[in-house]
């Protein structure tokens, strides 16, 4: 599904993700810690840090739980979706050349639409980090529980039912 880029030249290529994509998933995540973690540095992340590390984001690719769709531009990844067993959106970024171009909403209806094809009925949930509660809010996303902090990074538990879709 080609998607031409608002104001940038080229077209983006969508795929699925696989093992290759570790490391620039990786990174593209580390570009963000500081804005993810309660300590800017890192500190108290650790857990949290070693779970988006290019050696666990190549155990998520390789594993039959999560569906990955990798966005790219010139053979660089732009942003990506990972969702994990068919229900929880697991991860949603987007580089920040990249914000604000619709990139973050074309990766969610397209994870979104093979989720339905493969059985989900319309039932996601995800852990938003605060930076991101607006985006989920506009997928039609709702709060679910309080922000939570644990392992260094702040979240909130979030749904979407097919009635909010």
């Amino acid at each position: 599904m080609p998607y031409e880029n608002k104001g940038m030249a080229g077209f983006m290529n969508f795929r699925q993700g696989t093992v290759v994509d570790a490391r620039p998933i990786a990174e593209l995540i580390a570009s963000f810690q500081s804005e993810l973690t309660v300590d800017p540095a890192g500190v108290g992340a650790e857990q949290y840090l070693a779970s988006v590390s290019e050696h666990a984001e190549r155990r998520y690719l390789e594993s039959p739980r999560y569906s990955f769709i990798v966005a790219e531009e010139s053979g660089a990844v732009a942003g990506f979706i990972a969702i994990r067993d068919n229900t929880h959106l697991f991860h949603l970024f987007v580089a920040r050349p990249f914000h604000r171009h619709g990139l973050a909403r074309r990766l969610w209806h397209g994870a979104r639409e093979e989720a339905l094809r493969r059985g989900n009925p319309g039932e996601f949930t995800v852990n938003s980090s605060l930076n991101a509660i607006a985006v989920y809010k506009a997928f039609g996303f709702v709060p679910s529980g309080p922000v939570t902090t644990a392992h260094g990074i702040s979240f909130l538990p979030m749904r979407l039912s097919p009635s909010e879709a």
